[in-house]
């Protein structure tokens, strides 16, 4: 999700649950530790609960960057050995670790003996040839034994590291959700959060009788509605009365503060674009933000008149139903 969660998504996303954890963007070690260390851990504490989501696979680099996570704020500190892109695998970060348990273990170690908020680990079910239940469950137990991590987020595909790009990875290999499924059912004392290919709360509640948690991932992005049940399906909160055009109306203030301080209008609005996803009025909502938000000096009347437009568009739908 890099270049995706940043901290306008992910304030944007609070408003539609108080309850999931979010996740950072993953932000490399050397990144943190040699460049704009407050830009990069940056958030507003309606964030909360929230995950630094860390790339690297130095443990005294890993666990000096998860205390600034601490320092900074965060609720947890995840390592990611599941992203396969040829760039991450370069600066020997990602899933390519999953070829490495003893380096994973002692990173984990390190990170843990660094903070005293959780540390977790966000992983693949195997990588190329390694790809096979019997290496997924040893790869866990020699990590698991040399860093007592008791958390993990399975992303339920292998990676292929050669050939395939990251979004392929997210694709072309099938998804194997028994696999995770048999991982928790073998070490039941783990939590084991499932994610991959989910893209409704029905199959999130599917996947809770099998296993701890869910995560979910671009769909979530792409169709941030769905965030706006979860605390009642899945927490048992009492259902919210909010619309879609409150969520924005509680967006609002939090995008003129942006501004004053410089932000570009785009910046934000990029990541609302899927708010009126299947809703009437919803592609012309999309047009106008791609079309306006990026122009120089553009401003909150850019987002209010897209959502003008979507209200006019079910208006004028509700108008024909009357008629008909």
């Amino acid at each position: 999700m890099m270049d995706w969660t940043d901290r306008h998504c992910r304030y944007f996303l609070r408003l539609l649950s108080k309850r999931a954890l979010l996740y950072s963007e993953m932000v490399s070690t050397g990144a943190l530790l040699h460049g704009d260390t407050h830009r990069l851990l940056q958030f507003d504490a309606a964030e909360l609960p929230l995950a630094l989501q860390l790339g690297g696979s130095n443990p005294q680099e890993l666990a000096a960057c998860s205390k600034l996570g601490e320092q900074a704020g965060y609720s947890e500190i995840n390592l990611n050995v599941g992203c396969p892109s040829d760039r991450v695998q370069h600066h020997m970060m990602g899933a390519c670790l999953m070829a490495e348990p003893a380096l994973v273990g002692d990173c984990l170690k390190a990170m843990q003996d660094a903070v005293s908020i959780p540390v977790t680990i966000k992983c693949r079910i195997g990588i190329d040839e390694l790809d096979s239940f019997e290496y997924l469950s040893s790869f866990i137990s020699k990590v698991h034994a040399l860093s007592g991590c008791g958390t993990w987020i399975i992303h339920a595909r292998i990676a292929l590291l050669k050939g395939l790009s990251p979004k392929e990875n997210r694709e072309i290999p099938p998804l194997q959700y028994a696999r995770v499924y048999r991982i928790k059912q073998q070490f039941p004392q783990l939590e084991i959060v499932i994610n991959g290919g989910i893209k409704t709360l029905d199959e999130s509640a599917g996947q809770l009788e099998h296993v701890d948690g869910v995560m979910l991932g671009r769909e979530a992005y792409h169709n941030p509605w769905l965030l706006q049940a979860v605390d009642s399906r899945l927490f048992g909160d009492a259902p919210g009365p909010l619309t879609r055009f409150d969520i924005l109306e509680q967006l609002y203030p939090y995008i003129a503060a942006q501004l004053e301080q410089g932000v570009a209008l785009q910046h934000i609005t990029r990541h609302v674009l899927g708010l009126f996803q299947g809703q009437s009025g919803g592609k012309r909502f999309r047009r106008h933000l791609s079309e306006q938000a990026h122009r120089a000096g553009s401003g909150l009347d850019v987002l209010q008149a897209a959502a003008a437009l979507v209200g006019s568009s079910q208006k004028a739908d509700n108008t024909l139903e009357e008629a008909s």
